[in-house]
């Protein structure tokens, strides 16, 4: 499980890119790139990481099914996620 700190830090991050979105829409369209960069660091969506959904972990994610290697593996095998089966040949 990730620290909980990490975990309310994308939140946080989450929330000032929602906020700040359509100020940077309308700074892009009107090419003002000095006024984008007066905004927060943060209000960029591309500071966002993705992470599990069930342990918080970063790295190894699959977006499709919203958790990690190991999450996704666990779950599989388990039968939890449905339409995924264990190939073997």
């Amino acid at each position: 499980m990730a620290k909980t700190c990490w975990l309310e830090r994308e939140k946080r991050k989450q929330k000032t890119v929602e906020k700040y979105a359509k100020i940077r829409a309308d700074l892009k369209a009107k090419k003002d790139y000095i006024g984008l960069s007066m905004l927060p660091r943060d209000a960029s969506p591309t500071r966002l990481t993705n992470r599990c959904k069930i342990t918080g972990r970063r790295r190894a994610f699959y977006r499709r099914f919203q958790m990690s290697r190991m999450t996704f593996r666990e779950h599989a095998c388990m039968g939890l996620i449905p339409g995924v089966t264990k190939s073997s040949w």
